[in-house]
């Protein structure tokens, strides 16, 4: 009896635990968002798999459709009668000849003017090319004196000049060493383009002495030379004379 009773009461107890754990597996399932159209089933639910990543069940590409080339289209040939004649070709021009290129004339004497900073004193000389002229201190040497050729733009005197700077030695002491103080080419039209750069002194180009024309000498004119004296007139040849007519031959 007691047996029978308990094994009547376990298996009441064993379908209230199903019939419990049924509705509530009915309740999740009622309370869980339906699945898209996009979107595989829920994960974890009763009977199904989980979903497969997306890039598995993709579709394949299509193989590529073979395009078939248009044939080449040739162009018509081009008739002569369509032809435009071509243009005659340009007169050619005749090239000037080339002009000859006119030197600087050159001197043997450039005008130069020094300047002592210190007493104000100014100087006006001449220097040969090629023979150094002291001032003072000073010691110029003209390599090269020239003035603009007729075409030039600018008519201007260009002297390239050498300046060395020797005080003159004391009486009983050696003469010092000279010391180049300026080196370089002296326009006149410009002198502050390429000064003397001295502390005591200063010194431009003046312009280049022309040469002295050569001297003309004058020539006499040629004497006429005397008449020539006519021949004296000469006696005919005489005629000779007439030979005398022979006598009469001798009989045979």
């Amino acid at each position: 009896m007691t047996d029978a009773a308990s094994a009547r009461r376990i298996a009441g107890v064993a379908a209230l635990v199903a019939a419990v754990a049924g509705a509530a597996w009915v309740g999740l399932a009622q309370a869980q968002p339906p699945p898209s159209k996009s979107e595989g089933p829920p994960v974890g639910s009763l009977g199904e798999a989980p979903a497969a990543p997306s890039g598995l069940n993709a579709p394949e590409e299509a193989p590529p459709v073979e395009v078939i080339a248009p044939p080449p289209v040739t162009a018509p040939p081009v008739q002569a009668a369509e032809v435009a004649p071509a243009a005659p070709p340009a007169a050619k021009v005749a090239e000037e000849p080339a002009k000859a290129v006119i030197k600087r004339s050159r001197s043997d004497v450039a005008i130069l003017q020094a300047l002592d900073k210190v007493t104000a004193q100014s100087i006006r000389f001449e220097a040969e090319v090629g023979k150094p002229v002291r001032y003072k201190s000073l010691i110029f040497t003209v390599r090269a004196c020239e003035r603009s050729a007729p075409d030039e733009a600018v008519n201007d005197s260009i002297a390239y000049v050498v300046i060395a700077s020797q005080p003159r030695g004391a009486p009983g002491k050696p003469t010092p060493a000279a010391r180049q103080a300026f080196r370089g080419w002296m326009y006149a039209s410009s002198p502050g383009l390429n000064p003397l750069e001295h502390p005591a002194y200063d010194a431009w180009l003046i312009t280049c002495k022309a040469p002295p024309p050569a001297p003309v000498v004058a020539v006499p004119p040629p004497r006429p030379s005397p008449p020539k004296p006519k021949p004296a007139p000469t006696a005919p040849p005489p005629v000779p004379a007439a030979p005398k007519p022979a006598g009469p031959l001798p009989p045979t």
